[in-house]
């Protein structure tokens, strides 16, 4: 496979090493009925979830908030608020993940400084959402497991 290089009329040629990390043999076809567009899309997840360490984090955490929201008894439209937020975070953390592969793959083993700004500014997009995603989650619980606390105390 060759890719084209913007600077010359060269073609700029990309090890077949590169493409497949992991079998991904389907990859390039087109999802042929709805059921096979979700199997698609679960494989990034489970991608994700396998090789990307923060996507396992969010996991864990947006569960955690979620499980404390549902203990404590959170009224729906909190608890919505809160699966919400995490939702969007593991979404960008899935875009983030997407982003840097296809700039490794563009980039390959050399430094460009618009790559650079493209992953920064991704994975920027991440920590963003997440802190406000625990703050939002903070803003919610923390009110009614204070209350709780206090009432075991007395």
């Amino acid at each position: 496979m060759a890719l084209y290089s913007e600077n010359s009329e060269s073609v700029l040629p990309i090890p077949e090493s590169n493409l497949n990390p992991v079998n991904r043999s389907l990859s390039w076809r087109v999802a042929t009925n709805l059921l096979v567009s979700f199997m698609y899309a679960w494989q990034g997840v489970t991608y994700a979830f396998r090789t990307q360490r923060n996507f396992r984090i969010h996991v864990v955490v947006g569960s955690l908030a979620v499980g404390l929201a549902i203990a404590l008894n959170l009224p729906l439209v909190e608890l919505a608020v809160i699966i919400l937020t995490c939702g969007v975070v593991l979404t960008l953390e899935l875009i983030n993940t997407a982003l840097e592969s296809v700039v490794d793959l563009i980039v390959q083993q050399t430094y460009h400084e618009l790559a650079k700004i493209a992953k920064d500014c991704a994975a920027a997009a991440v920590l963003i959402s997440a802190l406000i995603s625990v703050s939002v989650a903070g803003c919610l619980l923390l009110p009614p497991l204070w209350q709780l606390l206090q009432s075991q105390l007395s």
